[in-house]
């Protein structure tokens, strides 16, 4: 199921978590690592435990997943923690490539089985950007065959702490040429491993108007969700990632011209020529739109 909006909670913060419930969200991300000071982690382990106790995987409305700290820090510890909880993902930062999230379905696979969660539930979804080598092997994704992994989120910021960068926007705001080209690269790898491409934070989380432009643009690009680091930036979010009626109207249209004339390469709809390119498109458009309907019906 496709999620469009990945809101990030503070596990340590009682105040952000008592609003998780009525965000909005498709999944919130309870988070045990950069929102977290290093002092305050086995408490956050605590809280995020009750959390996911307190709202077992049937009776959620949303998805419920945790990001833990990298797999060379405290990440195993986290994960003994909260397992047993069945969130319904794992957020995996800082990754070098495939084998470290090959390395978290391993512990995920003896985990499950300790706690009696259902093997498999827990999936994937890595922060594929965060250090200098991961950018550069984002296309082994497409050929790693990884049965938990279910999307790929890229982020800027570590990134550019990483390469020792003093900024990753030029002076009009928009990204410099290496983040450009690494958010490229993850659309393509999520693509290529036919999983969801999700896009990175909008920083400035009063700018709602710049937000809402920006997901536009990433939808049409071909992203089909994005992180939020405010309760605010949850519904420009939803509303941008979901297919606007216009464009399900077109599609349905261009899906039935193609069904009703068979064998054709071309249809005209309205005055305007549609070739086999824009019959998938539709399909994969539609597609989307179902995803996401069933996510605001469950």
């Amino acid at each position: 199921m496709y999620l469009r909006s990945w809101l990030f909670v503070p596990g340590d913060n009682d105040r952000k978590l008592a609003k998780a419930d009525g965000s909005g969200a498709d999944a919130v991300v309870l988070d045990l690592e950069d929102s977290v000071a290093a002092a305050n982690r086995a408490t956050a382990r605590q809280k995020i435990r009750a959390f996911l106790d307190a709202r077992p995987p049937a009776q959620r409305k949303y998805q419920l997943w945790v990001r833990v700290n990298p797999l060379d820090d405290t990440a195993l510890t986290d994960l003994a923690a909260i397992v047993g909880g069945a969130p319904d993902g794992i957020m995996l930062p800082k990754i070098d490539g495939p084998e470290d999230v090959l390395r978290l379905s391993h512990y995920l696979d003896a985990l499950e089985a300790r706690d009696n969660v259902a093997h498999g539930h827990v999936k994937i979804a890595p922060v594929a950007t965060e250090t200098p080598a991961a950018p550069l092997r984002l296309g082994e994704f497409s050929s790693a065959r990884l049965e938990r992994l279910v999307g790929l989120n890229w982020g800027a910021e570590d990134l550019s702490a990483a390469i020792g960068a003093s900024t990753n926007v030029d002076e009009s705001g928009r990204w410099t040429l290496t983040y450009r080209w690494v958010r490229s690269a993850v659309l393509l790898a999520a693509k290529s491993a036919c999983v969801q491409a999700i896009e990175t934070v909008y920083v400035d989380y009063r700018d709602l108007d710049g937000l809402r432009k920006s997901c536009r643009a990433a939808a049409q690009e071909g992203f089909t969700g994005r992180v939020a680091i405010h309760p605010d930036q949850v519904a420009p979010i939803n509303e941008s990632f979901a297919p606007s009626p216009d464009d399900v109207a077109l599609a349905r249209k261009i899906v039935t011209a193609f069904a009703d004339e068979r064998g054709v390469g071309t249809v005209g709809i309205d005055g305007k020529m549609f070739d086999i390119p824009h019959l998938k498109r539709a399909r994969n458009l539609l597609d989307l739109h179902e995803k996401y309907q069933q996510r605001t019906s469950s």
